[in-house]
């Protein structure tokens, strides 16, 4: 089978790694071969969490470079330090509420314009979805589930190779029960604005 290459990058708090096992999850139920790997960073203090994940036939986990078919952010400045990673034909999937780092607000940094980020980004790969997936996580009750919104996105842009119905069923096996329900919630507003926004 065709590999596809997908870098996840949060900071530490938004669900990075459980978004990650989700989809390892999802994949084993599919029977499709996934290898991950996550760089964890300074995660316990909001620094940057990156994910590696690659479905299909590969010997490594290491995604280099402008190798990335996928690329999800959980925050735009992060999505934007991440492009790197992408090339002409990625797909790229940001949150578009910013978390900006202590620095900008000790004033010792300055966080990016909003449209400013969204331009470079589009700049440089095949397709851009940029929605406030914050605002739907607290939509489905609770602003943890971000991630899910963003997992839901993912799913409907068709570039991994799991249905939305196995996530489903992975989130279910992989969250905890008393989570399930706002999860799922979640999962379908950000299939739902992904559909939209195509």
């Amino acid at each position: 089978m065709d590999t596809t290459r997908l870098i996840i990058v949060a900071v530490g708090g938004q669900g990075n790694l459980l978004a990650s096992k989700v989809l390892g999850e999802a994949a084993l139920r599919a029977g499709i071969p996934v290898r991950m790997s996550e760089i964890h960073g300074m995660a316990q203090r909001g620094g940057v969490v990156e994910s590696a994940i690659v479905f299909g036939d590969a010997q490594s986990t290491i995604i280099s470079d402008g190798e990335a078919n996928v690329l999800v952010g959980f925050e735009p400045s992060e999505t934007l330090r991440a492009v790197g990673k992408c090339n002409a034909d990625t797909v790229v999937i940001t949150n578009l509420a910013p978390l900006p780092p202590f620095t900008v607000a000790l004033g010792k940094g300055v966080y990016p314009d909003i449209d400013d980020l969204q331009e470079r980004i589009r700049s440089k790969v095949k397709k851009l979805l940029a929605f406030d997936s914050t605002a739907l996580a607290r939509k489905a009750g609770n602003v943890m589930a971000n991630n899910m919104v963003l997992l839901g996105a993912l799913l409907q842009t068709g570039v991994v190779p799991m249905t939305a119905d196995q996530v489903r069923e992975a989130i279910g096996a992989t969250t905890k029960q008393a989570f399930v329900d706002t999860n799922l919630k979640a999962f379908d507003l950000g299939y739902e604005a992904a559909r939209k926004a195509a």
